[in-house]
């Protein structure tokens, strides 16, 4: 599943130089993520359960 455009949001840890950045979209029931330099490369998708699970271990000091 393809996200639409203009469903893209840069990370808000990124600047405005162009250097590495990621990007996501929210999807119903997934997360998907692309590399902001390469958006024709594809992109990973996650379900939403895991996804919030793995921020949650990142908060936490878990990874």
């Amino acid at each position: 599943m393809t996200p639409l455009h203009g469903r893209w949001r840069r990370s808000s840890y990124s600047g405005d130089l162009g250097g590495n950045c990621v990007e996501c979209a929210h999807l119903p029931s997934t997360i998907a993520l692309r590399d902001s330099k390469h958006p024709d490369k594809g992109h990973f998708t996650f379900p939403s359960p895991e996804w919030t699970a793995f921020l949650a271990a990142i908060r936490h000091g878990q990874l």
